[in-house]
């Protein structure tokens, strides 16, 4: 059972990550920045639906240094998140429609998995 504080968080972050998503597609000029701000906070909100935060980067962490072979799939997608997030993160020069898919694809993810986990409906 996740407690209101997280629950509160990770709906917060939603809510965020949705709005830079919409404003970086209105505003090309600020994209990148927006793009990369919804990611965070994507990633953010379904951390804080897991748990607390800086526990379940240091699993992802550390689960991402060894290799697996028969690893939990849902943790395999967390790393694969983190993954993605810190490939952007690092880019110089964003390719802006292919960091818009992704930052799309990573927030419908992150709906998903926080709508499931905390039992509330996400508008849009």
């Amino acid at each position: 059972m996740m407690d209101e504080y997280r629950k509160g968080w990770a709906l917060r972050y939603l809510r965020e990550a949705k709005a830079e998503l919409n404003a970086a597609k209105k505003l090309p000029y600020m994209a990148p920045s927006l793009v990369l701000e919804a990611i965070r906070k994507a990633r953010n909100a379904i951390y804080y639906s897991l748990g607390e935060p800086a526990f379940i980067e240091i699993i992802i962490r550390e689960a991402a240094e060894k290799p697996q072979t028969n690893g939990d799939p849902f943790l395999k997608v967390l790393i694969e998140i983190e993954a993605t997030v810190e490939q952007l993160l690092q880019v110089e020069e964003i390719d802006g429609e292919k960091a818009m898919k992704q930052a799309d694809n990573l927030l419908q993810l992150a709906s998903d998995i926080v709508e499931t986990l905390t039992g509330e409906k996400i508008e849009d």
